[in-house]
């Protein structure tokens, strides 16, 4: 197929590969302009534009930031108009649930279709071909995009017929990645101050309750920080923000979102926000409670 992939960020970089390795023929864009190493290895076309991109494709991926970045390119970029009727966007961003209903009007408007398809993991992870993909859009639209999917994920759960769902579920699920985050960070500091090796505490629990991959690479970030952050402080803000926006459109007052809300505003007001988002979290919250406890961090 004619895939054109909008952004060309880590993860990105990471996903692509698995496409071109298909056999699909891949144009890609970038708002900022990409060293060539980036592309060494890679048979995909680079675009002036985001229109001229995604002209003629079959598949339009938009791996883009935030709501901010995906609206400017596909509005002021021109590139909903320039999508050829038929064609699918899917996009993988974490994005509102607001903007993911605007978008689906939007392309039903034109005769386009869209697939809200968000991923589980970090590049790394990617790079494995191990994503997990939240899936929400038409049978048919789902259908037409699902090989390209398999590529890089090791999995599906396709949630219905509205993309909306798909990317509320992917909220969902990242409010439980920082919950367990700030169980995680207040354990390890308790475990801390009453002399017990942390990652004993980290390894046990996970071991003895929770057998999950996530506990245990979580765990493993926020005892031994990366030297480059795949997920900052400032995307889990802005996602937690999100879920606590979609939680007020039903009513619902999402008081533990709430409670992590404070804690991101001060690791943001301490100038963590360009930190990894475990390892960063942890460093804040480790603090605070030092603080309380009357120990010197």
């Amino acid at each position: 197929m004619r895939v054109t992939h909008l952004g060309f960020g880590k993860m990105a970089q990471a996903v692509i590969p698995h496409v071109v390795k298909a056999g699909h023929t891949v144009t890609v864009w970038n708002r900022s302009l990409v060293s060539a190493e980036k592309f060494a290895g890679l048979e995909v076309t680079v675009a002036r534009t985001a229109a001229e991109a995604v002209a003629g494709c079959d598949i339009v991926f938009t791996l883009l930031l935030n709501d901010e970045a995906l609206t400017e390119v596909l509005y002021d970029g021109g590139v909903l108009d320039a999508i050829p009727a038929g064609a699918v966007h899917v996009s993988v961003s974490t994005i509102s649930v607001k903007l993911a209903k605007r978008i689906a009007v939007e392309h039903a408007r034109r005769g386009q279709r869209y697939v809200g398809a968000p991923v589980y993991g970090r590049p790394n992870v990617a790079a494995e071909g191990k994503l997990w993909t939240v899936v929400g859009g038409t049978a048919d639209a789902v259908e037409s995009v699902r090989p390209l999917l398999e590529c890089y994920c090791r999995g599906m759960s396709v949630i219905g017929e509205e993309p909306w769902k798909a990317h509320m579920v992917k909220l969902m699920g990242n409010f439980m990645v920082v919950t367990m985050m700030a169980g995680l960070s207040e354990a390890m500091t308790a475990a801390e101050l009453m002399g017990i090796s942390r990652s004993s505490v980290v390894e046990t629990i996970n071991s003895g309750i929770f057998r999950s991959p996530v506990y245990e690479a979580y765990g493993s970030m926020m005892l031994n920080p990366p030297k480059e952050a795949s997920a900052k402080i400032d995307l889990g803000e802005k996602d937690l923000r999100l879920f606590r926006d979609a939680a007020a459109t039903i009513g619902m007052k999402a008081h533990l979102a709430e409670l992590m809300r404070d804690n991101f505003a001060e690791g943001i007001r301490s100038g963590l926000q360009e930190e990894d988002l475990a390892a960063g979290y942890y460093k804040q919250a480790r603090s605070r409670y030092l603080r309380e406890a009357g120990v010197e961090a």
